[in-house]
């Protein structure tokens, strides 16, 4: 028997109750104009029935369903739904990000063009469609990330152009350096892992590019919902084992200061913000970890293939960066 040639790309979507989008998301799959792919969807354990009976309702998607026995959170499932596929290019998109009829074809025709890269789509907000809901992701040399152009309008396609990392909420990966970096941190469980996923391929001599005419419609934060306890832990950890993982020296030393400063700064808004629970223990927890996270330090510096300095420059230095973001998130919007 002729066995099936492996597609050109492989979607991987990981599921947790959501019922609310997931339909919405593989009818715009199967709306795509390129056809060439497979869908994985990878099942965190969900128990709002969101994902019984897919194949039969979508059977030119050629989807494949893996049920998890437990949640093992948003970074372990992508890697199983990694090691499943087929294609040599691996594609992440949450179940609440609906994409465009061009968006996989804007993707695989922006890699034709741009070698040993990864790739970001735009996404613009369900709730506001004339606010971006971000292009990739600004790492600033502090430590903290953000969303790029978040809440941005007026914004027009133009041409693919570089940036920091990827949001994993729709990206594009080569499989092979996807793998061959590790993948996701699984110690993460979520939030933050795109962004040292995209770090540590940066050192290994990858670039990540926006390709800005890809489109997805985002509502973001479907699955963790208003825990806000939930988001501000495992962010806050995750971006103290980020920094001691991956940023190069001698600019590991030169940052560290600030590095410090901020995590103290945040400490002290959160718990104003009545967090210091969650905060408190996103800090404990990274130090905990931190023998961890330094011991895997050894090996993804081992494995950079570029000087420390091409990947620094892609970093934004200005340290008034982060409270930008946080005045643009807090800002009341009037449309």
């Amino acid at each position: 028997m002729r066995q099936q040639s492996p597609p050109r790309v492989s979607i991987v979507i990981v599921s947790w109750n959501s019922a609310a989008y997931l339909s919405r998301c593989l009818g715009a799959l199967a709306s795509q104009t390129f056809r060439d792919f497979e869908v994985l969807l990878i099942d965190n354990a969900s128990t709002d029935g969101s994902t019984d009976g897919l194949e039969g309702k979508y059977p030119g998607l050629g989807l494949r369903h893996e049920r998890l026995g437990a949640n093992l959170g948003f970074a372990a499932a992508n890697n199983i739904g990694a090691h499943l596929a087929r294609g040599p290019w691996l594609v992440l998109l949450n179940p609440d990000a609906f994409p465009e009829p061009s968006w996989l074809e804007q993707l695989v025709r922006a890699s034709a063009s741009h070698p040993a890269s990864f790739f970001a789509s735009r996404q613009i907000q369900t709730k506001r469609p004339t606010r971006l809901d971000g292009e990739g992701d600004i790492y600033y040399t502090s430590g903290l990330a953000l969303r790029r152009s978040y809440n941005r309008r007026g914004f027009a396609p133009g041409p693919p152009r570089e940036v920091f990392s990827a949001c994993a909420a729709a990206a594009m990966y080569p499989l092979r350096d996807f793998l061959d970096a590790g993948g996701f941190d699984e110690d993460y469980f979520a939030y933050h892992e795109d962004v040292d996923l995209g770090f540590r391929l940066r050192l290994r001599g990858l670039r990540c590019i926006l390709v800005a005419t890809a489109i997805v419609r985002h509502v973001g934060a479907a699955s963790t919902g208003s825990r806000r306890a939930f988001s501000i832990y495992h962010g806050h950890r995750n971006l103290v084992w980020t920094y001691a993982k991956d940023m190069p020296s001698p600019w590991f030393w030169l940052y560290l200061p600030l590095h410090i400063l901020v995590n103290l700064l945040s400490i002290l808004y959160f718990a104003l913000a009545g967090h210091a629970v969650a905060i408190l223990r996103a800090k404990f927890d990274a130090l905990r970890g931190l023998p961890r996270a330094l011991s895997k330090r050894r090996l993804v510096q081992a494995q950079r293939k570029v000087p420390g300095l091409d990947v620094v420059h892609q970093m934004n230095t200005n340290p008034f960066g982060p409270l930008e973001g946080w005045i643009i998130r807090q800002w009341p919007i009037v449309d």
